[in-house]
């Protein structure tokens, strides 16, 4: 018996496919709050009002994903990763919710996708992760609408990845 194996014990390995992943979330990472065009989320609000958070601290530069997403993505392919599970910011995409897509939110996650690809990266998107469009909160009051879930499919019809998570 060599070292560091017991008696009866079996070789185990992950099966072919198996991704190694790290995940995030929009608000946490991307920072970027408000620029290029991104409408403000419930979250930015609620970080935004004081004596909510301690500290009064909010994620308004967080890892500041959104300027260095290409940094980002070396280290992942750096430690091995073979998967990203991110969320993308509803507001970027669609500032009021709905309506016409603010081009440069979605050319952002395009750019995001194609740097994923490019290092042998697969890309998984969550197209919701708690940040709620400001103005859907104000006119529907966030899910208790049916008028916010049937905004909800415009930002899946827009999707730039090609795996998705709700």
């Amino acid at each position: 018996m060599s070292t560091g194996e017991s008696s009866g014990s079996r070789s185990r390995r992950f099966p072919d496919g198996f991704y190694w992943g790290v995940a995030t979330s929009a608000y946490q990472i991307e920072g970027g709050w408000d620029e290029d065009g991104k409408g403000t989320s419930i979250w930015d609000t609620f970080a935004h009002t004081p004596g909510k958070i301690k500290n009064d601290e909010n994620a308004d530069v967080a890892n500041d994903h959104y300027h260095r997403y290409k940094e980002d993505v070396a280290l992942m392919k750096d430690i091995g990763a073979t998967a990203y599970r991110f969320s993308i910011a509803w507001p970027r995409v669609f500032p009021e919710g709905a309506g016409q897509p603010n081009q440069r939110g979605v050319d952002f996650y395009r750019r995001l996708v194609d740097e994923l690809l490019a290092t042998g990266i697969e890309p998984f998107a969550t197209l919701y992760h708690w940040d709620l469009p400001q103005p859907l909160q104000d006119k529907h009051g966030e899910w208790r609408s049916k008028d916010t879930e049937t905004r909800s499919p415009n930002i899946a019809g827009k999707s730039p990845s090609s795996s998705a998570t709700v």
